[in-house]
């Protein structure tokens, strides 16, 4: 009888943990406050290479019917990004804040550890706002691949929902992309509906 009942704990204990494995860190501010939804960013949130409404913010309010802020500077690193997060996004009553920054930091051979820790500063700025926050990642292969692993790291230790590869799809294909960096206008539509379907379920 004992070995039985311990067996079953054990199975217990196992599906539990399986279970919470399966679902992740804890996504803070599901339920946020404040008005608007914000794209906070470098240049891939400011549009570099689309065509004229069509960067990625700009699509994003057409599929969710709603506005958007572009709040995108290009060239931003995250420790100028966060010089100006005050001013850009904190004082807007932000909602929802779409966050794609690093890109800079890495071409610009910003520490990793530098970097990171902005970004999280920045992350957690934001939610003591009562706002929920998605991050867009770069994953590209040999160039980006040491940032990966903090975007997912970073995101897991705040709650902020991670889009792991913001790339994924673009990079590479000729026809969608405007440069060596940036989307072109159709690039940018599969950047968007990637934030579209993070989102979605959080309006």
């Amino acid at each position: 009888m004992k070995r039985i009942l311990l067996f079953v704990l054990v199975v217990a204990a196992v599906s539990l943990g399986y279970y919470l494995l399966k679902q992740g860190p804890e996504i803070k501010n599901v339920h946020p406050g404040g008005e608007h939804i914000i794209c906070f960013g470098d240049s891939l949130t400011y549009g570099t290479g689309a065509d004229p409404g069509m960067d990625y913010p700009s699509q994003l309010s057409r599929m969710l019917g709603r506005s958007v802020i572009n709040a995108g500077v290009p060239g931003d690193t995250t420790e100028l990004a966060l010089q100006r997060l005050e001013r850009d996004v904190l004082s807007r009553s932000p909602r929802i804040v779409i966050i794609t920054l690093g890109g800079n930091d890495l071409k610009n051979r910003i520490s990793k550890e530098e970097a990171f820790r902005n970004l999280k500063r920045i992350i957690e700025a934001i939610q003591a706002k009562g706002a929920l926050v998605i991050v867009g990642g770069i994953d590209l292969p040999l160039w980006g691949s040491a940032f990966a692993a903090s975007y997912q790291e970073v995101c897991s230790q705040t709650g902020a929902i991670l889009v792991p590869n913001v790339y994924k799809g673009i990079w590479g294909h000729h026809d969608l992309m405007s440069d060596p960096i940036h989307p072109n206008s159709q690039g940018y539509t599969i950047m968007a509906k990637k934030f579209y379907d993070a989102l979605k379920p959080y309006l």
